[in-house]
């Protein structure tokens, strides 16, 4: 790919759950079980930092935190990285005209079949209906997106309308901003891990938020939690 993720670098973690009847974590959220020998997957970064990527909850039903984030939307939203599709799923459950975008063929086709709209298309590259969307989404750590989080949230901006919010999602305070390269490590109980390719990538922690914003011509307007999540609702300087 260009200018986000390399073609591959996530794709292994979506193939292979959809179609399985949800269960419930420890914290009763629903999520999509693996079978006893399905892979782990963990985020990489080149500062030491692992992080495990939570691959049932994305293959599952909409959880409490993406509820709250879709109940923000009033109107036509965009969901970028919209990975297997369960927050663009949950706006189109709520009446609302929802396009998700992702650089992964195997997201699209996931997102497609819970019968919502995506599209394979790099989020730097031109996409419907620019400067008209209400809302833009940016969850699941990927305002670390290209590597350049001042860019990113600089190109949401150009996507929403004047009077349009993007809502990301960022690291609890203290993880402050760094930018930097990762990559998707898996493997399985018993057997050897894969390395991924290499993508440039950033955090954003809460405390970062605002001069991020600031640098990319957008104000915080709002910030919330859902249990151990933190979000962020900016709008046009």
């Amino acid at each position: 790919m260009s200018s986000t993720i390399t073609r591959g670098g996530f794709d292994v973690v979506f193939g292979g759950l959809d179609g399985r009847p949800a269960d419930h974590d420890e914290s009763g959220t629903p999520v999509a079980p693996l079978a006893p020998a399905r892979p782990e997957h963990w985020l990489v970064h080149t500062d030491g930092r692992r992080d495990p990527l939570p691959v049932r909850r994305w293959h599952g039903p909409p959880e409490p935190a993406i509820e709250a984030v879709a109940a923000r939307c009033t109107g036509p939203t965009i969901d970028l990285g919209c990975g297997p599709g369960r927050l663009t799923m949950a706006l189109a459950q709520r009446g609302l005209v929802a396009l998700g975008v992702d650089i992964s063929a195997e997201a699209v086709r996931l997102t497609w079949d819970r019968g919502v709209v995506a599209l394979r298309r790099d989020v730097f590259e031109p996409l419907p209906g620019e400067g008209r969307w209400a809302h833009a989404l940016l969850v699941d750590g990927n305002i670390g997106i290209g590597g350049d989080p001042v860019r990113l949230l600089r190109r949401c901006g150009a996507l929403i309308a004047a009077d349009g919010t993007l809502v990301i999602e960022v690291d609890p305070p203290g993880a402050g901003l760094w930018q930097g390269q990762a990559y998707v490590l898996s493997g399985s109980s018993g057997e050897g891990k894969g390395q991924g390719p290499a993508f440039r990538w950033a955090r954003v922690g809460a405390e970062a938020v605002a001069c991020t914003a600031a640098a990319a011509g957008l104000r915080v307007a709002n910030s919330f939690r859902s249990g151990p999540r933190w979000f962020a609702e900016l709008v046009r300087s």
